[in-house]
């Protein structure tokens, strides 16, 4: 019995924590298949997570915070895109630009509307009407009339019914970004711009224009992750809470050899480290509490580097990633 509580345990933290990495790597997959390198990940996601809970805050709506996180996640997309493709600069340095301002702003801009050290107002807290939030817990019910046999496995239809809608669109997601990529004219073209913009130009199509569509759609998911990070997950907006989860859905994309499903995978074996370090963190008798808590913080980033070590080498990125195209004349 102790055994599949464990088991329930971590299968509830597991699924909190993998929607943010899903978003932010979908993101990844997008950018990276269009050849742009997206270190700022995590920027936007922080920045997702600000804007969402700062107006879910204000407007009482949650949806209008998801809503105003993508847009400005949008933005920010677009300010790589300005810095790597219309300007050619370095896409590592210009993500990692991304990132700073992102923690300078959500400080500054934090602490200026609510003190606390930039810190938002508990969302669905005391004297709040509740809507702020992006909980949206899906009851039992719903599942059971989905699919009755579930009645027979307690233990998955309580996992589904902790969870909200988010989580189910985080796994919807993955399947659009392989349908868009594989089965769409517009994802051949995309992948192609990744690996041979050359051949994109000769088409007659903007090389450009492609490359700008992808930070645009990797901007919009990782203003759902930030969302989700800040509104669902927890209630409220804390600096630095995207705590690195940005680099994590990067090296989930690597992980993945730049694929959806793969990608997917990696989201969910870090979500799964991240659930075992709050479990141990949390362990309140025996020798795990002889061992200092800052080794459990770092525990999912070891392990993360445990497994790119053998992946990086045999990965292949697309070729044209993080090189500048400069259209051929005519």
């Amino acid at each position: 019995m102790e055994f599949i509580e464990l088991m329930l345990s971590l299968a509830q933290s597991t699924l909190r924590f993998t929607p943010i990495l899903i978003f932010a790597a979908m993101a990844g997959v997008f950018s990276e298949r269009a050849g742009i390198v997206d270190i700022g990940l995590e920027g936007k996601l922080l920045i997702g997570a600000f804007v969402s809970a700062t107006v879910a805050h204000y407007a009482g709506f949650g949806l209008a915070g998801l809503f105003a996180a993508m847009g400005a996640c949008i933005v920010f997309g677009w300010l790589h895109g300005l810095a790597t493709i219309t300007f050619r600069g370095d896409h590592v340095i210009s993500g990692l630009a991304i990132n700073f301002l992102a923690v300078g702003l959500t400080k500054t801009i934090g602490h200026a509307l609510f003190a606390k050290g930039g810190d938002t107002p508990n969302l669905g807290g005391p004297g709040s009407t509740g809507w702020e939030r992006l909980q949206g817990l899906i009851p039992k019910q719903f599942w059971l009339d989905l699919a009755p046999g579930l009645s027979e496995n307690p233990l998955l239809l309580n996992i589904l019914s902790i969870h909200g809608w988010l989580i189910i669109l985080a796994f919807i997601t993955v399947i659009g970004t392989w349908w868009v990529l594989i089965q769409t004219r517009f994802g051949l073209r995309l992948r192609f711009v990744g690996e041979e913009p050359q051949a994109i130009d000769t088409a007659g199509a903007s090389v450009t224009a492609y490359r700008y569509a992808a930070v645009t759609i990797a901007g919009a998911l990782c203003g759902i992750g930030g969302a989700y990070l800040s509104t669902s997950n927890i209630a409220s907006f804390t600096p630095g809470m995207s705590a690195d989860m940005g680099y994590l859905a990067l090296a989930a994309v690597i992980f993945g050899k730049w694929r959806p499903f793969q990608a997917m995978l990696g989201c969910l074996l870090f979500g799964f480290l991240f659930a075992v370090k709050d479990r141990l963190d949390g362990a309140s008798e025996g020798i795990l509490t002889q061992i200092p808590s800052q080794f459990f913080e770092a525990l999912p980033y070891i392990l993360v580097v445990v497994v790119l070590a053998g992946f990086v080498g045999t990965a292949r990125a697309p070729k044209a990633v993080g090189r500048p195209y400069v259209k051929e004349r005519e």
